[in-house]
């Protein structure tokens, strides 16, 4: 019992420190959904690719080399406008993302590797002739343990946050209903815990906020290696992109 009340402290104070974190582009509201992801994955959440465990008492995702394809585990809802955030932690992996769906292919993305954080619209249908557009990528080396994500959708606009890097943009894909929020590993392995899903209405405040933020593709970090390294490896033949 006692056990069980301090998992519990501790998850209500985790999302109180959240709610008191200072506004952005959204007034979080009624919660939709909340997990601390400490017990194995199970319906409504669909695996599609990888290894999803419980270790040391929170989700790890793994990416299976037989995939081809990134580890993804995904909720089915339908989201209106919301904030999310969650923790994760890299245990080996090369990358892991937050990704939303639209009604068809995929619509926004914050993309995490140990040295560079990405937030953007995503490519929604891969064959042409709509492309990803990148609001920000950070240079950014993350220190071993855990991490905060947040991603904000209000109307045609997307905020992304990761610990304390920001960027935000617009897009008329955003209009559409946002389809299954999940989660993807490229290597192995990253652990997560503490997700919540809430209601979400614009901050009054937000134009006063935008203007301390980066404009959409101000902040665009360099992707390759240092000079005299030769070119940048594209991905590798075959492989899928994380979905």
């Amino acid at each position: 019992m006692k056990t069980a009340l301090l998992s519990a402290l501790a998850l209500g104070l985790a999302f109180a420190a959240r709610a008191d974190d200072k506004p952005l582009l959204a007034i979080p509201g009624k919660a939709i959904y909340e997990n601390k992801l400490d017990s194995a994955p199970a319906d409504p959440w669909k695996a599609a690719k990888g290894k999803w465990e419980v270790v040391e008492g929170h989700w790890r995702g793994s990416e299976k080399p037989e995939d081809n394809h990134g580890a993804v585990n995904r909720l089915p809802n339908k989201l209106g406008d919301f904030v999310l955030e969650y923790e994760f932690k890299f245990e080996g992996a090369k990358a892991t993302s937050l990704s939303i769906n639209a009604v068809k292919d995929h619509m926004a993305r914050i993309m995490i590797t140990p040295k560079l954080v990405t937030i953007q619209r995503d490519d929604n249908d891969h064959e042409g002739p709509d492309k990803a557009v990148v609001f920000a990528r950070f240079a950014n080396d993350l220190t071993p343990g855990w991490h905060k994500v947040r991603m904000e959708m209000v109307g045609d606009m997307m905020l992304g946050k990761v610990d304390d890097l920001i960027a935000w943009g617009s897009s008329d894909l955003f209009k559409q209903d946002r389809m299954a929020p999940g989660f993807t590993v490229g290597g192995q392995s990253v652990d997560f815990r503490n997700l919540s899903i809430r209601e979400a209405k614009l901050n009054p405040e937000w134009e006063a906020v935008k203007a301390t933020l980066p404009k959409p593709g101000e902040k665009m970090a360099a992707v390759g290696p240092p000079a005299g390294k030769g070119p940048a490896k594209g991905p590798a033949k075959g492989k899928k992109k994380d979905s």
